[in-house]
């Protein structure tokens, strides 16, 4: 048994407000972090300003603290972390873990994407920078709630990125730096990002990281069966009515609705929800959200 202290994390990407498929990942690793006695970070994930939506952090944070989800720690940002990437991305091309591409997308294609060898005719101003991935890396890992995975990362992915061309960080490089970094013992998310955790591990390895172990919540779907947060279905989190919020994620977890009957504050449903949560209990399987308010 692990003697060290548990620390999980919640770590949207700022691209709009918070919809309750986050709401699901967020309650469920706070709830597996309070039921381990550990800690719960915040961790804003802006590592792709493309991506960013302005004013998306602070409308974010705010409707976290209108749910009562509170960090343990200070809010890291990403895009305040360069040097900690640049750091580990040096180690990895002066230990030849890592090299120059100058390959583009469609100069991949004819390899369906997946890079094992430079196909591209001409050098690039700017190239990304790959982890190399020999034949044989094949990742096996126990999700703590899907059971034995396992992925041949050479095979199924390829020699992925951890900069790329436009010169900005790759999200695998980025999260492995920072869970590090931070400590991160247990990562609990969606599964939307389970294929990218054998990725991941291989990149732990390579920096000398432990690897932290993971969970993969169910995701939220819409009626169509697509995720919800990629749906017109996805609305906002009203972060003016916080308890209604809260059970429907709640009972989305497949935890017991009696527990947040009646009337109360939000710290006292989140009360009554770390008393009552049972692991167990956690759906194996995606689910179907319902349409319009409770």
């Amino acid at each position: 048994m692990s003697m060290t202290p548990y620390r999980g994390r919640f770590a949207p990407s700022p691209t709009g407000p918070l919809h309750p498929g986050s709401l699901l990942a967020a309650l469920g690793s706070w709830l597996l972090a309070r039921h381990a006695g550990g800690q719960w970070r915040v961790r804003i994930e802006d590592v792709d300003p493309p991506r960013t939506v302005p004013g998306a952090v602070d409308q974010q944070l705010a409707t976290l603290a209108a749910l009562g989800l509170a960090s343990d720690g200070p809010i890291v940002h990403q895009s305040s972390r360069d040097m900690l990437y640049q750091q580990a991305l040096e180690r990895l091309l002066d230990e030849g873990k890592a090299f120059f591409c100058h390959c583009s997308r469609s100069g991949l294609a004819d390899q369906h994407g997946i890079h094992h060898q430079c196909v591209a005719r001409s050098p690039r101003q700017q190239p990304a920078i790959r982890l190399r991935v020999p034949p044989g890396s094949t990742v096996h890992f126990q999700d703590g709630l899907r059971g034995a995975i396992r992925q041949d990362v050479h095979a199924e992915v390829g020699d992925f990125v951890l900069r790329r061309a436009d010169g900005y960080w790759a999200y695998q490089l980025a999260v492995v730096v920072d869970d590090g970094d931070q400590g991160i013992t247990d990562v609990v998310r969606g599964a939307d990002l389970l294929d990218s955790t054998p990725r991941q591990i291989l990149l732990q390895r390579a920096l000398g990281l432990p690897t932290p172990a993971y969970l993969h919540l169910p995701l939220l779907l819409d009626a169509d069966g697509r995720k919800l947060s990629k749906s017109d279905a996805a609305r906002p989190l009203d972060a003016r009515a916080p308890l209604p919020a809260l059970r429907q994620a709640w009972a989305a977890l497949g935890q017991d609705p009696a527990c947040l009957r009646g009337d109360g504050s939000v710290v006292d449903l989140l009360a009554r929800a770390r008393a009552g949560f049972d692991p167990a209990r956690l759906p194996r399987h995606d689910i179907v959200a319902p349409q319009g308010p409770r």
